[in-house]
């Protein structure tokens, strides 16, 4: 009996000792294991409109897709590949909330890169920063993502205050001309535009001689561009989405009015304008941080493109997601293999002056604006876009031009 005791207590003594250690192991493996990487994979999500009103701005997230396919093909990152995951949200803020919740809580997202829209963006901002994912690129150039700083999150888009100071130094400085007007979106997207546009115009002591709203869903824009032309308006300002875009320049030549057109970077995408208006993009002039002449290797760029979306030409629109995916890369490199959400954001944070398919981007601690310039560009005849500008710097003054966003 006495010996059966002493093999039962040796027993329950192993158990003990064993279930100890496994407990101990766990929670050392939650410790250093870090949500959205393991030891051949990290993966980040990305969403935006492959349906609906605005999708033509759904290639940016897959631009964002091509770019890490690049990335994989050259091997990964530190013997990781990148797994994207996309979300089509259709331009519909609640479905954004739903997307993003689920890359988050069920797909284990490391980070964030893009995601297309004002909106849509803000609708998950303060989500995306209680669960203190990062978050780089949001494809929009409002002031939300910067300012005030938020540690989890950079922004790499060229602000639309700081877009519209370069239209309106072009306008008056370079094409001469003093009657401007403009078309907008009236959300905080294309409101951000019209305020910076006033305040540009400011400086020159002008005002707008015309100003007209849309909204997302519009598409008999026949009023609209009727009081455009109505006001006499030598050129016209367009901050709206890329369909409405066509139909305004459309109906413009159908009422026989011709102005200088000027958009900014949401209508870049020269070659895909000019496909969709059928050559009156021609001509058209806008803002841009996408440098067409980038020291990048665009012959693997393009090859991986072709290899994931086989279909899928190659445009500023996709451009856009390789060039918002292009630091994150750097950043994931830099950070070293012990890969962790801490070293990511104090990677991000060190990168300065770097270009890949932009003109230059800079971060730092507080510091969460990549880049406060643009250059101006024009849409040839064959829907190529050819810049006709040097990159200028904004003199805009960010306090007051928020200030002013919120009184509209």
């Amino acid at each position: 009996m006495k010996n059966l005791n002493h093999l039962i207590a040796i027993v329950i003594f192993v158990t003990i000792t064993s279930c100890g250690r496994g407990r101990g192991s766990s929670e050392s493996s939650s410790q250093t294991a870090e949500v959205g990487v393991t030891d051949s994979t990290i993966t980040i999500g990305t969403w935006g409109p492959l349906t609906g009103p605005a999708a033509l701005w759904g290639n940016v997230p897959r631009g964002v897709d091509a770019y890490f396919h690049y990335i994989n093909e050259k091997g990964g990152i530190h013997g990781r590949k990148i797994n994207v995951v996309i979300k089509d949200d259709g331009f519909q803020p609640s479905k954004t909330v739903a997307a993003v919740r689920e890359m988050v809580e069920k797909d284990k997202v490391f980070a964030f890169v893009g995601g297309v829209g004002t909106a849509p963006c803000m609708a998950v901002k303060d989500y995306i920063a209680r669960n203190e994912v990062p978050w780089v690129s949001p494809a929009s150039g409002a002031t939300h993502w910067a300012y005030p700083p938020q540690n989890n999150l950079f922004s790499t888009y060229s602000l639309y205050f700081d877009e519209a100071f370069v239209q309106v130094d072009h306008i008056v400085n370079s094409l001469g001309k003093d009657k401007i007007a403009m078309i907008y979106q009236n959300d905080d997207f294309g409101k951000s535009g019209l305020v910076g546009v006033k305040i540009a115009m400011e400086k020159y002591d002008l005002e707008l001689v015309e100003e007209v709203s849309t909204e997302v869903t519009d598409q008999d824009l026949g009023s609209h561009v009727a009081k455009l032309k109505d006001s006499g308006a030598e050129v016209v300002i367009m901050q709206v989405l890329p369909r409405q875009g066509a139909i305004i320049t459309g109906t413009a030549a159908v009422l026989g009015y011709a102005p200088q057109w000027i958009t900014n970077s949401t209508l870049s995408d020269t070659e895909l304008m000019h496909k969709i208006t059928e050559g009156r993009w021609a001509g058209v002039r806008f803002s841009g941080f996408f440098n067409y002449e980038a020291d990048v290797d665009m012959e693997g760029y393009q090859a991986a493109l072709k290899d994931k979306y086989p279909d899928l030409p190659w445009t500023t629109f996709v451009a856009s997601g390789y060039y918002f995916a292009e630091p994150v890369a750097k950043a994931l490199q830099d950070s070293g293999p012990d890969l962790t959400r801490e070293k990511f954001i104090q990677a991000m944070e060190n990168i300065r002056d770097f270009s890949g398919l932009g003109f230059g981007i800079s971060f730092g601690e507080g510091e969460r604006q990549g880049t406060r310039g643009a250059a101006m560009f024009e849409c040839s005849e064959n829907g190529q876009a050819e810049q006709i500008s040097a990159l200028k710097m904004s003199e805009l003054n960010l306090d007051y031009a928020i200030e002013k966003l919120a009184e509209e």
